[in-house]
């Protein structure tokens, strides 16, 4: 097993988790956003694979969630991207604040 306690695990993702949360709600470069939703769900993964080792019946269970977790960042990541490009090429902005008419 690990020596490193559970605790640990939790405060480092804890630590991720805020740094994305404050990045989320701060930012205006959408490009940042991504980013920072990126970092929160890292934050995740790392409680998963915390509970997986150090849960009551520890197992596999959390690694595989993890891996599912991160295919669907990967897959969020690259349509994100996808829209911003779409919208860069119509506005000339990733501001996300100038990102909220429907209109040219």
């Amino acid at each position: 097993m690990s020596s490193i306690p559970l605790s640990v695990y939790l405060v480092v993702a804890l630590l991720l988790f805020c740094i994305g949360m404050f990045g989320v709600l701060t930012k205006r470069n959408a490009v940042i956003v991504l980013i920072c939703i990126e970092l929160m769900l890292n934050a995740v993964n790392i409680n998963l694979v915390a509970f997986a080792i150090h849960g009551v019946n520890p197992g596999i269970t959390g690694q595989v969630f993890a891996l599912f977790t991160i295919t669907v960042a990967a897959a969020e990541a690259a349509v994100g991207l996808a829209i911003l490009i779409a919208l860069y090429r119509n506005r000339k902005t990733v501001n996300v604040d100038e990102m909220d008419l429907m209109k040219r």
